[in-house]
């Protein structure tokens, strides 16, 4: 395999913009990954989109890449349409880098794109996530999820706010681990707590007003033992990536460039619901330091896909970060802020920053190549050198059904 490199990232900010389209989005963020990567529309020779909602809320069913990707020029060259629930775009940069390491082309573009917000479509709006699911087992895997531990839930709940499915899947996740290893509701609440904070360093976030702990437990109750800011929002908006060629450094920005170590997709597998320690997360960061070559002490920072704040605390179980079922101790303890052991989502993660599904994989590493270049003003991780993403898509009876774990390294860096 040839090395490959990040020589370029862009991205719109986040929120619910009801003027804007998917092609507008997009637009937006490649002509700024282009900037970003001193290239020109001519170098691109390849190009890969990744979109999982235009088909059911914008009736672009097929070839959204191409409808999207050739009024800014890009005509000729091959383009990949990708579709992986919410790891669609680190699947798309997945295929990419190896397109690029079998020396097919130098030079390639990956984008991610989603317009989520369709306030005159909610009931649509809702209906698009359970397709990331096996609509032939909805049934079953309600009730399955609903039974994981369901003596933790108090008696005379109000009943939750409109949701997607995803929200009982992630609450029967939380509860068995409260259930198994002792995880509390306040731990919970010092995740979103802290990702709050780090969004307010980020520009792109769509939420940068801080919280505290008491604030986020009184808040809305969406699935127990969640309240609405320890969820992810609907968002919208788009991120864009150049990558290249070790040969193709010179003529873009070699001085920013960052190198991709590693880059492990994996699919979900039958398991009991309690063993933990083959949950898909932990299979795929295992084979990503594998490739890599490093060990979890290595990493300076990461970005999870904390669809809610439990995810946060399973996800950095499973890089490795802490032992498994301290999760909510180590990040209750601070070692996940800014400042801390090993910052966690200084991006604000997808709970504070947002949470555009197709292009969500790509905004991990938007952040994290801005912050092994030293270019993430007061959220920057000092002496960043190693970071690794995180990205889990859809959900298929007790975990995702695929995640992807990129490593990426500064130039010149290696451990």
């Amino acid at each position: 395999m040839n090395d490959v490199f990040i020589a370029g990232v862009g991205m719109t900010a986040l929120g619910r913009f009801v003027d804007r389209s998917v092609k507008n989005l997009t637009r937006e963020a490649v002509w700024r990954c282009l900037e970003d990567a001193n290239a020109q529309i001519s170098d691109v020779e390849a190009a890969w989109f990744s979109n999982s909602r235009q088909g059911l809320l914008e009736g672009q069913n097929g070839i959204r890449g191409q409808c999207a990707l050739r009024p800014l020029g890009l005509q000729n060259i091959p383009i990949t349409n990708v579709e992986n629930a919410c790891a669609s775009g680190s699947t798309a940069l997945s295929q990419a880098y190896a397109h690029i390491g079998a020396g097919l082309c130098e030079t390639a573009l990956v984008v991610g794109a989603e317009k989520m917000f369709f306030p005159d479509q909610r009931e649509a709006m809702f209906k698009a996530f359970l397709g990331g699911t096996d609509i032939e087992q909805l049934e079953s895997f309600r009730d399955h999820t609903q039974s994981m531990a369901a003596h933790l839930i108090p008696p005379d709940l109000p009943e939750g706010g409109q949701r997607s499915f995803f929200m009982d899947s992630y609450a029967g996740q939380a509860r068995l681990h409260m259930d198994h290893y002792g995880t509390t509701r306040e731990q919970l609440a010092e995740v979103a707590v802290k990702n709050r904070w780090h969004a307010t360093f980020n520009h792109h976030a769509q939420f940068q007003k801080t919280l505290t702990v008491d604030q986020v437990l009184a808040e809305r109750l969406i699935s127990w033992p969640f309240t609405l800011p320890m969820c992810a929002p609907i968002s919208d908006g788009a991120c864009a990536i150049v990558i290249c060629a070790s040969s193709a450094l010179p003529r873009l920005q070699p001085d920013r460039a960052v190198k991709i170590r590693a880059i492990e997709l994996a699919s979900g597998s039958d398991r009991d619901d309690r063993d933990f320690a083959n949950h898909i997360g932990r299979r795929a960061a295992l084979a990503a330091y594998e490739q890599a070559h490093i060990d979890p002490g290595d990493t300076d920072l990461v970005e999870v896909h904390d669809a809610t704040a439990y995810s946060e605390i399973q996800q950095i179980e499973n890089l490795g970060l802490c032992p498994l079922g301290e999760g909510g101790s180590f990040s209750a303890a601070g070692h996940t802020r800014l400042g801390g052991k090993i910052p966690v989502n200084p991006s604000g993660g997808l709970i504070s920053k947002g949470h555009p599904v197709g292009a969500t994989g790509l905004m991990q590493l938007h952040e994290l190549t801005t912050q092994l270049r030293g270019e993430a003003g007061k959220r920057q991780v000092s002496g960043a050198r190693l970071a690794v993403a995180e990205n889990g898509g859809g959900f298929y009876r007790n975990e995702e059904a695929v995640t992807a774990v990129t490593v990426l390294e500064k130039m010149g860096a290696t451990p």
